[in-house]
């Protein structure tokens, strides 16, 4: 190669070699730095997409995890209620257990009476005011028209504001009803549902008993009301027990699937620390010699102003 003084080639490769070994160690330091191998789009196009597509469906997931809590909590809320409600309609059965037998005159069974309607009343009452996050859970607003949990969806609408019918529980990434949501309908389990309380209808064809036990024959009937309406209470708390063991499967299930996700997400965007640490030794050794050689690559020149008697 000549010796010229106008263009210092051996400069100028040193310094593009210097250029990419510089790149390549401020990568390899974001790298490390980040704990990413893909921190841009450059560093991995595809991967990019598909670990952005994961990431959404963990942070999916995890919020899922979390709605079925909720919705569990929802349904203990209301199990509480009715485990109360039980205890009244067991008092409800002493009382008019109390009413069927003849010892007592009119005026005491007016009395015990008093004491029965009493507690339907508070039935209703728990049922009127149990809410979860302002839900009314046993007021019927969350019934359906079916016990079967299939047809649960025929009753919901959730095209306003406010959903009316069984309440939506979501946990999936997606909108697919057989994978991501399903519902929990609450029968309606104020004392006018179970058939108990002072109704004025005590001849109606599908009357049992229960509305009063002001007399020894409607005290006697109520014993067979009041069963039933325990029979309809215990329905609604077995459907809300398999609808939560159902719910606690869903969470691990979905624990899971964000686990295995984030491992995969992991394999694909996080840096590989041994091997990224070998590319940053080596590229900082590169870029040092490519630092020495373009210093000895710009005193080149000089050798040239000697010979041209402008030696320094």
């Amino acid at each position: 190669m000549s010796l010229v003084i106008n263009h210092n080639l051996m400069a100028m490769n040193a310094a593009r070699n210097l250029g990419m070994a510089y790149d390549r160690l401020s990568t390899s330091t974001r790298r490390l730095s980040s704990g990413l191998r893909v921190g841009t789009a450059a560093d991995d196009a595809a991967g990019l997409a598909i670990r952005e597509l994961m990431r959404a469906d963990i942070s999916s997931l995890n919020q899922g995890v979390r709605n079925a809590n909720d919705a569990i909590s929802l349904i203990q809320t209301a199990d509480g209620a009715l485990q109360t409600i039980d205890e009244k309609l067991i008092r409800m059965k002493e009382l008019a257990e109390q009413a069927a037998t003849g010892t007592y005159t009119s005026d005491q069974r007016l009395i015990i009476d008093s004491e029965y309607q009493a507690m339907a009343s508070e039935i209703t009452r728990i049922a009127n005011a149990t809410d979860f996050n302002g839900i009314y859970l046993l007021n019927g607003n969350l019934s359906a028209s079916n016990i079967n949990p299939a047809t649960w969806a025929n009753d919901y609408d959730g095209t306003g504001l406010n959903s009316t019918g069984p309440l939506k529980v979501h946990f999936g990434t997606g909108n697919d009803s057989a994978e991501d949501y399903y519902y929990i309908a609450i029968g309606n389990a104020t004392a006018s549902a179970f058939g108990l309380g002072n109704h004025a209808d005590t001849a109606a064809a599908n009357y049992i008993g229960g509305y009063t036990i002001s007399t020894q024959e409607e005290a006697s009937k109520a014993l067979d009301g009041i069963n039933a309406a325990i029979v309809s209470k215990d329905r609604i708390r077995a459907a809300l027990g398999a609808l939560q063991n159902r719910l606690e499967s869903t969470v691990t299930n979905l624990q899971i699937q964000a686990e295995n996700l984030q491992a995969a997400e992991s394999r694909i965007s996080d840096v590989d620390v041994a091997t990224e640490m070998t590319n940053f030794v080596r590229n900082q050794i590169l870029t040092q010699s490519a630092v020495a050689m373009l210093a000895q690559a710009n005193s080149l020149p000089r050798m040239a102003m000697q010979l041209i008697g402008g030696g320094v």
